[in-house]
């Protein structure tokens, strides 16, 4: 009798995609196409429209701020209660929340009575969801596919995002130019629709039993615990941090290259997106190769992102910004792809959930602070001199980290993804 080998072993270089053989894996990837790239379609449209309400950049900043400002005011309580209920039916609320207003958002705007003050508003609204779907999304992949298979199913839910980036931007910019940017909102709201129903036809026997839920006194104090003592974790965190407030505000940056450098419009804006993406898929599918997760890697990932970005301010065409862009997107997929999973594997299952609204909170939260300071960075010092502090300053912050970090041993500390227990060593 012949045994099929595993995927791995037949075709090595296909191995990053071996989450696809797990069937619920599939269904949940396959219908994440549909809402990464509606969801960046969204984020198009909600930002040019912004910005046709006020002509400010520093508005679309402030746009930023309202939806991630709630991930630093709630996100840590947003962890407890992904640990405290079932991830599936957490998601299948959270989608219909959002598709709530998002719909709301697509009637204003297609009947052209939006204010700054409502998209505001819904942007708000929507981030306070985000508190609990974020760090419910990133859990739920261990019920989907287990640890044998969790980092490369991380990565290519990256690359499923990025993937959603690079085709929302794209068809949110013609859609602009063609019918208004209401249909954005509209086909999100749809998409948030067949998101709740692939939840609601997973096979619950296949999932990978998750810890019961349970309430705990002190539950918050426990996780945050858990990261200040564990230095994988915790440096990790340190990084994120500088990268979320200053490098994350891409798009800012981009409206402002779009509209003030290269006068190319809503096309312009979703071009540039679009090959931020490009790269992004490239990195987060090229990042499946990485087998031992090195706090290392971390810190010297992220610097080198950021030194990409701060290339970008002087670049002198569309041609030449364009391919540092494509860059930048693979540099923030391979520090996402080593940092992401160093964490989720080194986080015991337990504490998981509030380990990762951790993680949720400094990505989301740091570019709520650091949106509003871009803007008016932008609208102070222009363009180009806001992306070089964009990428200057975390740039820095990497080298220093990685000296104090050198110093001390940390950078030795490391996680094999695919062993049973996570090993960590430090000198």
């Amino acid at each position: 009798m012949s045994h099929a080998l595993p995927l791995s072993t037949r075709f090595p270089a296909l191995s990053g995609f071996a989450p696809l053989t797990v069937p619920n894996y599939r269904r949940f990837a396959g219908s994440n196409v549909l809402a990464m790239s509606a969801t960046w379609m969204q984020r198009i449209a909600q930002d040019w429209l912004v910005l046709q309400l006020t002509h400010s950049v520093a508005a679309v900043g402030v746009t930023t701020a309202m939806q991630f400002v709630p991930s630093i005011l709630f996100g840590l309580h947003g962890g407890v209660l992904v640990d405290r209920f079932r991830r599936r039916r957490v998601l299948m609320v959270t989608q219909s929340l959002v598709g709530l207003f998002s719909l709301l958002l697509a009637v204003v705007a297609l009947t052209g009575t939006a204010t700054v003050w409502l998209v505001w508003a819904a942007a708000f609204a929507i981030g306070c969801v985000t508190v609990v779907d974020n760090p419910s999304r990133q859990v739920f992949v261990n019920e989907l596919v287990g640890r044998d298979h969790l980092k490369n199913a991380l990565n290519l839910n990256a690359a499923i995002f990025q993937l959603g980036a690079f085709i929302g931007p794209a068809v949110a910019g013609g859609l602009i130019g063609a019918v208004g940017g209401g249909w954005a909102f509209l086909i999100n709201a749809a998409a948030c629709c067949v998101t709740v129903f692939m939840l609601s036809r997973l096979d619950a026997e296949q999932l990978v039993p998750a810890p019961a839920p349970q309430r705990r006194p002190h539950a918050l104090r426990e996780g945050l615990a858990f990261v200040l003592r564990t230095p994988a974790i915790r440096y990790s965190i340190v990084m994120l941090a500088v990268l979320s407030v200053f490098t994350l505000t891409m798009p800012v940056l981009l409206a402002a290259f779009a509209t003030q450098v290269f006068h190319l419009g809503a096309s312009g804006y979703g071009l540039f997106n679009s090959l931020v993406a490009i790269g992004a898929v490239f990195g987060a599918l090229a990042s499946t190769r990485m087998v031992h997760l090195r706090l290392r890697t971390v810190v010297l990932w992220g610097t080198a992102w950021a030194a990409v970005l701060a290339l970008a301010a002087v670049m002198p065409s569309v041609q030449t910004f364009g391919a540092v862009l494509v860059a930048t997107g693979v540099g923030s997929q391979f520090f996402f792809q080593s940092g992401n999973p160093l964490v989720q594997l080194t986080a015991t299952p337990e504490v998981r959930g509030r380990v990762m609204s951790v993680w949720v909170l400094v990505v989301l939260g740091g570019q709520g602070i650091g949106g509003p300071i871009m803007g008016g960075i932008v609208d102070a010092v222009g363009a180009r001199g806001g992306m070089l502090i964009a990428g200057g300053v975390p740039a820095v912050a990497g080298v220093v980290l990685s000296v104090l970090l050198a110093r001390r041993g940390s950078l030795k500390l490391a996680v094999s993804a695919h062993r049973p227990m996570v090993a960590i060593t430090a000198r």
